[in-house]
């Protein structure tokens, strides 16, 4: 019996030091995050603008993260016109794809509707390049600009860049509190590791 004690205990330390561990490299994956969402290299030359999507609200009416990526983009645009490629698919509570929806604001920000190329298939980031790169493929784009959330612009850049794109990141600030900083720093650090875990082990994760 004191054995059986004695091997659940050690048990029970490998595990709470297991468990130690994994915390401690999480949170150093969040504070990596924060670190290198303030300190993005400078936005150079860019031919083509990357708009990644947030959620269209059910009422049809977009959220702010989502407004801020366009106004960013809009921003941009503005200030070096150049082809925009919006992306995003329809979620189980959109009444449209975000791509369209996407495009929609650009235009009635000024953005000429020749200029914008929509993707409304893609899920997630790798999804949205991946299309991206397609519809830019005959268009003679060298360099490209990734627009999304602060928090989001590195491992955007990082998935731009191992699809063969030269890029950089124009982030659009997130001014909400800090229950959703925490969200989404927290969600972004899970991402980074999943991300990690398909460039690197391969694993077939999505």
């Amino acid at each position: 019996m004191k054995k059986l004690l004695g091997g659940l205990r050690r048990m029970l330390c490998v595990l709470l030091v297991l468990m130690l561990l994994g915390a401690a490299f999480y949170l150093g994956v969040v504070a990596m995050v924060c670190y290198r969402e303030t300190h993005l290299p400078p936005v150079e030359d860019y031919d083509a603008l990357i708009v990644l999507g947030a959620q269209v609200k059910p009422d049809g009416t977009l959220s702010l993260q989502l407004q801020w990526r366009l106004d960013a983009a809009v921003e941009a645009w503005q200030a070096h016109p150049c082809w925009v490629v919006t992306c995003g698919a329809r979620g189980s509570n959109e009444p449209i794809e975000e791509a369209y929806a996407m495009r929609d604001y650009l235009i009635a920000q000024g953005v000429p509707a020749e200029w914008i190329l929509t993707d409304p298939a893609s899920y997630n980031t790798r999804q949205n390049i991946a299309n991206a790169i397609d519809l830019l493929a005959d268009k003679d784009v060298q360099r490209v600009a990734v627009v999304t959330s602060d928090y989001h612009v590195p491992r955007a850049m990082a998935i731009a860049e191992d699809a063969g794109l030269e890029a950089c990141g124009i982030p659009a600030p997130t001014k909400l509190g800090m229950r959703f900083w925490l969200k989404n720093h927290g969600r972004e650090g899970l991402a980074w590791i999943k991300y990690w875990a398909q460039k690197y082990l391969h694993l077939p994760l999505e």
